[in-house]
């Protein structure tokens, strides 16, 4: 039985999809708020240098694995041999529970959206709480599991028209949209008094974070570690996946650069968005990812009936940086089911499996959505209380002992640089980096650096890749 699995339609639309896959609330809401707890400059250092020693090679090493298989994560490993098979389990599973998580949060951020429209439209969009919204959304319950339920819709949505008609189309307007509402943004931001103090903790050149007793170097490598595998979506098979549906023709190593730059851009992007208005409107940097609820929405009260259309521009960029990171999380999936069937000899239905996942997400999340994040006196316990087990790295999980930290623990802080470590060593030791090198140079270009990629596939990542699996573990249970 023949099935046309499907594939991009252009190199634009692919590095559209790649780029949003990576551009999320970790580059919208994490990078500014890791940035702002880590010491500004410091934290930006320390993600470039991984950035370029891990990110860059890994993303080559995961998009060359996923063309060359013409297959996602789980049928990837299995072309090899079916011993590698529960690293592709992991990935699958661990992106099952990211998606659940994030349509969570997705949902909140579109409840914040539609404020915004209600309030230029001269509805009350926030129930007459203003900034303290947040805790009472947490306890809405009726709105939490709506908005999770529309988010996770428009995500399957998208997803169930395919690679082409579906992800790409979706991605090849939005992430354009995403860039330049942004921009916009970015320049209403600098012309506030007081803007210049934000840019000046960004990019002025400062280490003295290294000397706090609280954080030192080594929690601002692994808040940049972190954020790092988070934002490009490595080492679940995200970009195995997304490699799988790429033409033979395409440059794989100019991709892989492209993606990255194009993520961290985004971020700086975001971090000069968010750190300006802090410093202009006197709200702290550090305050975590309250700053996208709390501390945002306070901002854009103080600038009056603008920042109504501010913050609905602000959240609906957001908004779209949430999309294209949950298609890309339910496309890892499903393409892991459509491999399986075709490898059965069956016809799979993309609508019915894609549907399947996001049911399995929803109900995967429903603890995350009626915990209240953790704040106690909520509808479903946090994970740990039930244990009776509190959690030994204050200040690493986006929230204070929910379920959101439960998931988060799991997929981010093991399941992530593993999956990471794992390909790293099978290309560097068991498979050799020529399968790398002669994959990239099917479509007549030269793999340019093969001796720095040689390299740092066999040294380089697994040591890096080492200290950040061993820093999460005892930051989790330390």
């Amino acid at each position: 039985m023949d099935y046309k699995r499907g594939q991009w339609g252009s190199n634009f639309g692919f590095l559209m999809a790649a780029v949003g896959s990576a551009v999320g609330l970790g580059n919208i809401v994490g990078f500014p708020y890791k940035m702002g707890k880590n010491g500004g400059f410091a934290f930006l250092a320390i993600y470039l240098i991984l950035t370029a020693l891990v990110g860059i090679v890994i993303m080559l090493g995961e998009l060359a694995i996923g063309r060359k298989t013409g297959k996602g994560i789980m049928g990837a490993y299995l072309s090899f041999s079916k011993k590698y098979a529960w690293i592709g389990f992991l990935g699958v599973f661990a992106g099952l529970l990211i998606l659940s998580f994030y349509c969570v949060l997705g949902g909140m951020v579109t409840r914040y959206m539609v404020g915004y429209l209600m309030q230029i439209l001269g509805m009350e969009g926030f129930a007459g709480q203003g900034s303290n919204f947040l805790e009472y959304l947490l306890y809405d319950y009726d709105s939490m599991l709506l908005y999770f339920f529309l988010f996770m819709a428009v995500t399957v949505a998208i997803v169930m028209g395919g690679i082409d008609k579906g992800i790409e189309k979706f991605a090849s307007v939005a992430m354009p949209a995403l860039f330049f509402i942004l921009l916009f943004i970015i320049v209403y931001i600098a012309f506030q008094p007081g803007a210049a103090a934000g840019y000046s903790f960004m990019f002025k050149p400062d280490f003295s974070v290294f000397s706090d007793p609280e954080i030192g170097f080594w929690g601002v490598f692994k808040a940049a570690a972190g954020q790092m595998f988070f934002s490009l979506s490595l080492g679940i098979g995200c970009m195995i996946t997304y490699g799988s549906y790429l033409s033979k023709n395409e440059n794989l190593q100019k991709n892989t650069i492209i993606i990255p730059l194009a993520d961290t851009i985004i971020a700086l992007m975001s971090g000069m968005a968010v750190m300006p208005a802090c410093a202009a409107f006197g709200v702290a940097y550090n305050k975590g990812p309250v700053l996208l609820f709390v501390s945002l929405q306070t901002i854009f009260e103080n600038m009056g009936t603008f920042g109504n259309l501010i913050g609905f521009m602000f959240y609906f960029l957001v908004f779209i940086a949430s999309v294209t990171s949950s298609i890309s999380l339910l496309e890892l999936c499903t393409t892991f089911q459509i491999d399986l069937a075709i490898s059965k000899g069956k016809n799979p239905n993309r609508k019915k499996i894609s549907c399947m996942f996001a049911l399995l997400a929803l109900i995967l999340g429903l603890p995350a959505a009626l915990d209240a994040l953790g704040s106690g006196n909520a509808l479903i316990p946090a994970p740990f209380e039930l244990l009776g087990y509190e959690m030994g790295g204050a200040g690493y999980a986006m929230w204070n002992d929910s379920w959101y930290d439960f998931y988060d623990l799991i997929a981010e802080g093991i399941v992530m640089p593993l999956g990471a470590l794992s390909l790293s060593v099978l290309i560097g030791w068991v498979w050799k980096t020529e399968i790398i090198k002669n994959e990239c140079e099917l479509s007549g270009n030269r793999f340019i650096g093969y001796r720095y990629y040689n390299f740092c596939f066999k040294f380089v990542v697994p040591i890096i890749l080492s200290l950040i699996f061993y820093a999460q573990l005892l930051d989790f249970f330390g």
